[in-house]
């Protein structure tokens, strides 16, 4: 399914704003979990920030977050901040 007709879908589904509240959770749970499938520790990642990308590299995986080493530092991040590099 194209993201046209994911949003198509939605638009036309005549959802409740606790509908679309339910969806964006699960939208949520969803990016949590396919982190924890696809990012293991010593993998290369980037960290999506609103108005940015930082490439860094997964010391640990948590139960919610990540350590990941970036510009020097290290960081607890949640797991739908992650994608794989």
């Amino acid at each position: 399914m194209s993201m046209r007709e994911i949003q198509q879908a939605i638009t036309t589904a005549g959802l409740t704003q606790k509908d679309l509240q339910n969806l964006i959770e699960f939208t949520q749970e969803y990016k949590v979990r396919r982190s924890k499938e696809l990012v293991f520790a010593g993998d290369n990642v980037v960290v999506v920030q609103k108005t940015k990308r930082t490439p860094g590299v997964v010391k640990e995986i948590k139960l919610t977050r990540a350590v990941v080493a970036m510009r020097g530092s290290i960081y607890n991040v949640p797991l739908s901040m992650i994608e794989p590099a």
